[in-house]
């Protein structure tokens, strides 16, 4: 088949990793015009302890661009990123929530943000070393699962406009990322054996409840940890440090494991129960956008998704006005979590997704 996009100008974002590393290689070997670039978006503290896009990453970078031989540019997008996706995060755990950046990252950063830099530059594309899959439907762009589903990203990506899915490649969507790596020695890349990014990786040791208090203006307060009849069993150290379904970490002196079921910022209160207790059959969904499909009128059916290493669970789709969604499960699901995302699936299509604001 004819390459109808060759010569095209496409902006590969370049994290430094071996992911978006490869995808810069498929791309210049299947005939696009490839520029390299990288976005320094973390607080400048952060780049004591490495990660993507770092002060290492954009060194790694430039040297697989020199690889390759295509230009590469830095951007600084630290102010942006602050602004979007650390003040968000601190904020909302700040308010009982567990917020997901990456999913805030992905929409206002690597690509509202990018595809402004692609105009400035006349690129037609961008591009990204995430593991997922973009098609053209009947009738509007879909988003779908990548091939390897140990580590499909198709979850964090759904709050993409019909804009972003037209204009945006994700090389490695119908790759493993053991032929990703396989690759990146074939081609002699630097960082052919470079270690994935850490889960946040702004957040050094993944410690979520020291970062938002050093960024935090107001200081964290202990309070009251309730069972769910009201009974008094401790004192919590503040309610960022603890997220529903926690087990570890809560310091009440029982026999048995408590769970955390609920936060209530309003009190400064964490409520646990027993691990049945965890459990729930709905949620509403805030913010919703409808990513692959026309936003639906009536009730249907649907795979849904509550955070990242869960499995999916059958449950009947409701939608709601003001951009909100209804959820129930056909069976009870564990932990559902205010400030995380539900995304809807149809077999391996991404229908749309939204910010669980609570549950019904």
């Amino acid at each position: 088949m004819k390459n109808t996009r060759r010569n095209k100008k496409v902006l590969m974002a370049m994290s430094g990793g071996v992911d978006s590393s490869v995808s810069a290689a498929i791309l210049k070997k299947d005939g696009y015009d490839v520029i390299g670039i990288t976005m320094e978006i973390w607080p400048k503290k952060a780049d004591d302890f490495g990660g993507c896009c770092s002060a290492s990453a954009v060194d790694d970078a430039k040297k697989v661009a020199d690889k390759l031989k295509i230009p590469h540019y830095v951007l600084n997008l630290r102010e942006e990123f602050k602004k979007f996706v650390i003040d968000d995060f601190v904020k909302e755990y700040k308010n009982g929530r567990t917020p997901n950046p990456c999913v805030r990252c992905n929409r206002h950063i690597k690509f509202d943000l990018l595809l402004k830099k692609a105009d400035e530059l006349g690129a037609d594309f961008i591009a990204t070393g995430h593991y997922a899959v973009i098609v053209k439907g009947k009738k509007m762009y879909e988003l779908r699962k990548s091939s390897d589903k140990n580590k499909d990203q198709s979850y964090f990506l759904y709050d993409f406009s019909q804009e972003a899915l037209k204009r945006t490649l994700f090389p490695l969507g119908k790759m493993t990322k053991t032929k990703t790596r396989l690759l990146a020695k074939k081609l002699g890349l630097s960082v052919a054996d470079k270690k994935d990014s850490q889960e946040i990786c702004f957040i050094e040791n993944n410690n979520y409840g020291a970062f938002v208090s050093e960024n935090s203006s107001e200081p964290i307060k202990p309070g009251p940890i309730y069972s769910a009849d009201g009974t008094r069993l401790g004192m919590h150290k503040g309610i960022i440090y603890y997220t529903v379904g926690q087990r570890k970490g809560l310091g009440i002196p029982f026999g048995k494991p408590f769970y955390v079921i609920k936060i209530d910022p309003a009190q400064n209160a964490i409520i646990v129960g027993e691990e049945d207790e965890t459990l729930g059959r709905s949620l509403v969904a805030e913010g919703f956008r409808w990513t692959s499909i026309d936003a639906p009128k009536d009730i249907f059916t649907a795979k849904a998704k509550i955070r990242y290493m869960n499995e999916e669970t059958e449950a009947q789709i409701h939608p709601l006005e003001n951009n909100e969604v209804s959820v129930s499960f056909k069976k009870p699901v564990k932990a559902i979590t205010p400030g995380q995302s539900v995304v809807l699936y149809k077999n391996d299509t991404v229908l749309g997704g939204g910010v669980i604001c609570r549950t019904s």
